[in-house]
């Protein structure tokens, strides 16, 4: 369960695709723990703006906007601005929770014994995951910034990390999840 999520898109007058006796207001965001999508079913009278941080854990009392959680929705059911709007929002996250991710690249564990977690990470080859293995040797890394430093060719490790979200929630048929929970499974 996600505490906070970020707006990715709001719709006051509902979903368009829907009759117009079944729309009702409604919020999409991402979890900023799990980076959860969901739908949310806002309190009447309020507004949001995309980007904003919003409260929807399990303390009713403190949810000041959302009604209730409508539920998980996978990529494919957000709106064309909602996908628009992620890989900001996500790349927003990762830098908030800059010590999560560092902490991903100085314990990222291997998978098999010839394919290591850092390799999921898109663009980062095997030259670039035993730069990092060596360099995590010798200190662990304390940010972004010292990741870069360290590592020539990795100039913005923030970006590498919310690519890797944006691809574990955009395809459906993702093997790992390395940050997100596995998209929902539907009935055929």
């Amino acid at each position: 369960m996600e505490d906070y999520v970020y707006v990715l898109d709001y719709l006051p007058e509902g979903r368009t695709d829907l009759p117009p006796y079944k729309r009702h207001p409604v919020v999409y965001g991402v979890g900023e723990d799990q980076f959860t999508l969901l739908e949310i079913i806002p309190k009447a009278g309020v507004t949001f703006t995309i980007g904003e941080r919003i409260y929807v854990g399990k303390d009713l009392s403190k949810r000041e906007k959302v009604a209730k959680i409508k539920g998980r929705i996978d990529y494919d059911q957000l709106t064309t601005t909602a996908h628009g709007e992620l890989p900001y929002i996500i790349e927003e996250i990762v830098k908030k929770n800059e010590k999560r991710f560092v902490k991903f690249f100085n314990e990222a564990p291997p998978i098999t014994s010839r394919f290591h977690s850092l390799e999921l990470l898109p663009g980062l080859g095997k030259k670039i995951l035993f730069e990092i293995l060596e360099e995590r040797k010798k200190k662990p890394f304390e940010s972004f910034e010292d990741i870069a430093n360290r590592i020539p060719f990795l100039k913005h490790p923030e970006k590498l990390i919310a690519k890797r979200i944006e691809i574990e929630l955009s395809n459906p048929d993702e093997k790992y999840h390395l940050f997100t929970r596995p998209p929902l499974r539907r009935r055929r």
